[in-house]
């Protein structure tokens, strides 16, 4: 017997994960409904779910290419002969993720705290820590560690308030501010 029923399209699943890249950029991750994004593709909220198990899915994939870059990034960091070395990588390598991936930074503006807690995104919680480990030059004063920390959120912030700025110039700038922000220069 022949099925009827209609095979998911790439193009319905890529448009529905650009409508919600849209909400959640809009309304915030938590003011996004399945509906909201439903509404906005055109088809009904059981068309969304036939393409994505709920909206925690959506967005791990609207994420997986930042956070596979950011796991990336971790293994480059703990394969640094020292301090100096891994501050260096963690400088260059987190600036080049938020510029990069500034959208989708944008995204979680204001959430990120929240959606960490998310057993999908726990791992991302560990790898952040010993990114600002590795930015505070693995001191554990902490004016190190709370420099290091107020500089990768900066980061995040800025990248997604100047989505205009090209990507070379705000990379420049904030590779910039890194290097005379931290206490311990970068080479």
């Amino acid at each position: 017997m022949l099925s009827l029923m209609a095979r998911p399209t790439p193009q319905t699943h890529d448009e529905i994960l650009a409508a919600a890249a849209r909400r959640f950029a809009a309304t915030g991750y938590r003011g996004t409904s399945l509906q909201d994004i439903a509404t906005e593709v055109g088809c009904s909220k059981a068309a969304v779910l036939y393409h994505f198990a709920n909206k925690e899915a959506i967005l791990t994939e609207l994420m997986a290419p930042a956070i596979e870059v950011f796991c990336s990034l971790d293994e480059r960091i703990a394969a640094q002969p020292g301090p100096a070395a891994a501050q260096r990588v963690a400088a260059e390598g987190f600036v080049d993720l938020a510029v990069r991936f500034r959208s989708e930074i944008a995204l979680l503006r204001g959430e990120f705290p929240e959606l960490l807690q998310q057993p999908v995104f726990a791992h991302i919680q560990q790898i952040s820590e010993r990114l600002i480990d590795a930015l505070a030059g693995q001191s554990e004063r902490a004016s190190a560690r709370i420099t290091a920390l107020v500089l990768l959120a900066g980061i995040a912030e800025t990248c997604g308030q100047f989505a205009d700025v090209p990507d070379q110039e705000l990379g420049d700038a904030l590779l910039g501010l890194l290097r005379r922000a931290l206490e311990s220069p970068i080479h």
